[in-house]
């Protein structure tokens, strides 16, 4: 048995290291050890429902919800039969088999090392549709703005899947033969497993623009997508960023401070919507202002204008834009077609149980791809512990996803933000306190006596005894002495609530 391994979450962009303490830096956003926090992925034993019941005289194996009234092979009565666990599930950690990971990226390679924890005999195979060896997508921004080489994007050494015994295989996988247990793979090859892991991840959407396909209109998704991008851009190069969320704004601030002249342009009224009140994101826009973008809030993106290459994009209002290149930053959708092609539940995403598994018993499902109790999380934290459980269980294991808690905390070109709960009121019952002191903003937002809501902005300091507060469904009058000390009127405009 394997030692547990102590796991610390970055608190500003979720990335997981694993180790006796945090890191000295954080490798994705570059925040020091103060901003990470301890990290236990939530699970469970898993609560199987008993389907299968064995003659404890015969050995025979009925099917069905309770035991038979008799046996019918030996006619036993029915208090002489037992659970008896499925085929599928009995292969528990040790057994060997045959294990087939469908991607490479956080949720895929966590689920591999975690799948050889649990299993030290499997056979485990890791298929990447990418060429290159599996790396941290986080950094992909971080690569852009020429913060860190493409050598450091690597999620682990190659020495390192060869002393897990993982066999790294380049390839797509173009369908599951559930019956036979075997992948078809685009270049005609097929592997066969015993247990499989869908974690095939998630793709940039790209909005039904015309011209949304020309030579220059590139998402930011994979390693490849930002050398295409490096290619086009160079000091004084034009480029329009379609979308004002995270991924957006942080990568057009990477190819601002390449020199390029970057225009972000946001559908909502305001940026960062689902992070941000009103009156914080008009500070974050006065910001990326002055570190010299244009931002436009409101508009709509009509047409992506030129020959083969993008040339300029037309807004609804009949502006045009000169543009070498197109950003695409408008969310992300998951790769559930494997999936629905092989018959398996999918919604959104491909729909998993408690134990990431699918609606094959032999199939499992984690990150981005995997729909659980109708949440797609996409979310780095939330893939890792998806694949701590699907590979896990894929090797035997009984351990139960019990969900994570939203990430609050953020950073965007350098400004901490943080909001939790309700932020934005929705009717006249909740109570607002707002301050703003020169380039920081906090709100809080109270109803029933009780803090449910908050949105910091610059300085974030006291989000830890908010989150606390908030979640734990504090009181106003119990509120730590240093949230009722910085926010004077908190008392006096919320407890009259109760």
């Amino acid at each position: 048995m394997n030692a547990p391994v102590k796991t610390w979450k970055c608190e500003v962009c979720g990335y997981i290291h694993q180790g006796d303490t945090p890191p000295d830096v954080c490798p994705v956003c570059g925040v020091g050890p103060e901003m990470f926090s301890p990290f236990e992925v939530v699970a469970a034993p898993a609560r199987q429902a008993v389907s299968r019941w064995r003659c404890t005289i015969c050995d025979h194996v009925a099917q069905g919800d309770a035991p038979p009234e008799a046996c019918p092979v030996c006619a036993a009565e029915h208090e002489l039969f037992e659970p008896a666990r499925s085929p599928v599930a009995s292969s528990a950690g040790g057994a060997g088999g045959r294990i087939l990971i469908l991607g490479a990226g956080v949720a895929g390679v966590t689920a591999a090392e975690h799948a050889r924890r649990a299993d030290p005999d499997a056979a485990i195979t890791l298929l990447s549709k990418e060429p290159d060896p599996p790396y941290y997508r986080l950094n992909l921004t971080r690569y852009l703005a020429s913060e860190v080489e493409e050598s450091s994007l690597a999620l682990q050494p190659a020495a390192w899947y060869e002393a897990q015994r993982l066999e790294l295989v380049q390839g797509e996988a173009a369908h599951i033969h559930r019956e036979d247990r075997q992948v078809d793979l685009r270049d005609g090859r097929r592997l066969a497993y015993d247990r499989l892991v869908l974690a095939t991840g998630a793709h940039a959407f790209t909005p039904p623009i015309p011209g949304a396909t020309k030579n220059g209109v590139v998402p930011l998704r994979t390693l490849h997508d930002a050398r295409a991008i490096l290619q086009r851009v160079r000091p004084g190069a034009s480029v329009v960023c379609l979308g004002g969320g995270l991924l957006g704004l942080e990568g057009a601030g990477a190819l601002a401070r390449r020199g390029a002249h970057v225009t972000v342009l946001e559908g909502f009224d305001w940026l960062l919507p689902r992070q941000l009140a009103r009156p914080a994101a008009t500070l974050l826009q006065s910001h990326l202002e002055r570190l010299g973008m244009d931002v436009r809030c409101g508009v709509k993106l009509e047409e992506v204008l030129g020959d083969e290459d993008v040339v300029e994009v037309r807004l609804a209002s009949g502006i045009e834009l000169p543009a070498d290149l197109v950003l695409l930053a408008v969310g992300i959708r998951p790769n559930s077609y494997l999936g629905r092609l092989s018959g398996l539940d999918v919604g959104r995403g491909v729909i998993v149980d408690d134990r990431m598994q699918t609606s094959d018993e032999r199939i499992f499902a984690a990150g981005d791809v995997a729909e659980h109790r109708g949440v797609l999380y996409g979310l780095w934290p939330s893939s890792y512990a998806q694949g701590v459980i699907a590979g896990s269980n894929a090797a035997g294991g009984e351990l139960e996803f019990q969900g994570l808690p939203p990430s609050n905390r953020i950073k965007v070109l350098e400004v901490d933000l943080f909001s939790i709960g309700v932020f934005q009121p929705t009717d006249a019952s909740y109570r607002v306190i707002e301050e703003q002191r020169g380039e920081t903003y906090a709100r809080l937002v109270c109803r029933d006596g009780q803090l449910v809501g908050a949105n910091l902005f610059g300085d974030t300091s006291l989000a830890g005894e908010v989150k606390t507060a908030v979640e734990q469904g504090t009181q106003i009058r119990e509120l730590p002495a240093s949230l009722l000390e910085r926010f004077s009127d908190l008392t006096a405009q919320c407890t009259g609530n109760q």
